[in-house]
């Protein structure tokens, strides 16, 4: 036999059902973990980005000795003959 109680909050949940759009498309659980797993993938790919962000050492140099500063980055000139 059925309480009284567990009777009560049947005929409200099938009143909701019958309020229910059938033509209505929800994500439901589904859609739920696809963009927990896609906000977790970007929280990590975030914290990688920011750990090998702090690796790079760049230190500007001043604009009048910019341009002898290139011939020395190309590396050594090849040998010829």
């Amino acid at each position: 036999m059925m309480s009284a109680t567990s009777t009560l909050a049947l005929t409200h949940f099938v009143t909701l059902a019958d309020t229910f759009d059938k033509d209505k498309v929800t994500p439901g659980v589904l859609g739920f973990i696809v963009f927990a797993v896609i906000g977790g993938a970007v929280w990590l790919l975030m914290k990688s980005m920011n750990k090998h962000m702090k690796k790079v050492d760049f230190e500007e140099q001043p604009q009048g000795s910019e341009a002898g500063g290139t011939a020395s980055a190309a590396g050594p000139e090849p040998k010829t003959g």
